[in-house]
């Protein structure tokens, strides 16, 4: 909770550094009240944004909040009301609006990706494609909508993508030094693209093999290579239009980078309660 309030507390002041000139119409004491509004349906993400938020700015503010995180949301629900200061509800309000709506939209897709492949055992994982600044945020509406976090810094876990082969003299020795550096709680997982890459990789014997812009079909072709103690994951313009085909090729887990960069907000709203 404290780092989200740190956050909220960054976006206040890089908004409103100068003031607000618009909310200076109003008095310091003016009291008023401010609905979240849905205006489309969803699943709704962000009850620590707004229970955070206001009172950063306003300690005396009330908040009642009508859902909870991963609550199913209709057109025209109210989410929440908030009772305060007037000026400091509405120079709080956009950046609330901002960070619920992003964040409600992935969870919102993630839900409808995993239902697809609710038939399956696989896992749908996210990506570090995330927004500089946001992306805890972004992370935590992933597992609101029943996803799972793949990697939340560069320091869980070991992975070998392909421009750390490039650079290294090869897979083989990639893979050697990484399990020099290797923890007990670490898993080392490596990207391939080709055949060749797969064998060495298995060989290496490495905790996890992704592969990376391949066919479903090849997966399926490939997978009959790998062991049964190393994980798989099928990783690349995978969507809700091919996600089942990869599911069930036979992979533990699916990440997708187009939850985070390819996803519109779930449209919500504030409105003035008279």
């Amino acid at each position: 909770m404290l780092s989200v309030q740190e956050k909220l507390k960054q976006f206040y002041i890089e908004d409103n550094h100068y003031g607000d000139l618009a909310t200076s119409i109003f008095t310091d004491e003016q009291q008023g009240k401010l609905s979240v509004i849905a205006k489309q349906a969803g699943v709704f993400c962000g009850v620590d944004i707004i229970e955070c938020a206001f009172k950063i700015v306003d300690p005396e503010s009330h908040i009642e909040m009508m859902v909870r995180d991963g609550s199913k949301v209709e057109s025209g629900q109210t989410l929440a009301v908030i009772e305060g200061r007037v000026r400091l509800l509405l120079t709080m309000e956009r950046i609330v609006l901002n960070l619920i709506q992003r964040m409600s939209g992935i969870a919102t897709e993630t839900e409808r990706i995993v239902n697809a492949i609710k038939h399956t055992n696989v896992k749908v994982v996210d990506t570090r494609k995330t927004t500089p600044g946001i992306g805890m945020f972004e992370k935590y509406a992933i597992k609101t909508g029943g996803g799972y976090n793949h990697r939340r810094t560069l320091n869980d876990g070991i992975m070998l993508k392909d421009n750390h082969i490039d650079f290294s003299e090869s897979l083989t020795v990639a893979i050697k030094k990484a399990k020099q550096l290797q923890g007990p709680m670490d898993k080392i997982e490596v990207e391939i693209e080709t055949l060749e890459a797969l064998i060495e990789a298995i060989k290496a014997e490495v905790d996890i093999i992704m592969f990376d812009n391949q066919t479903a079909k090849q997966i399926r072709q490939y997978i009959t290579h790998v062991p049964d103690n190393i994980q798989t994951e099928a990783s690349g313009n995978i969507n809700f239009e091919n996600v089942v085909a990869y599911a069930e090729s036979g992979v533990d887990f699916i990440s997708i980078g187009s939850l985070f960069y390819d996803q519109n907000a779930l449209d919500i709203s504030a409105k003035v309660v008279l």
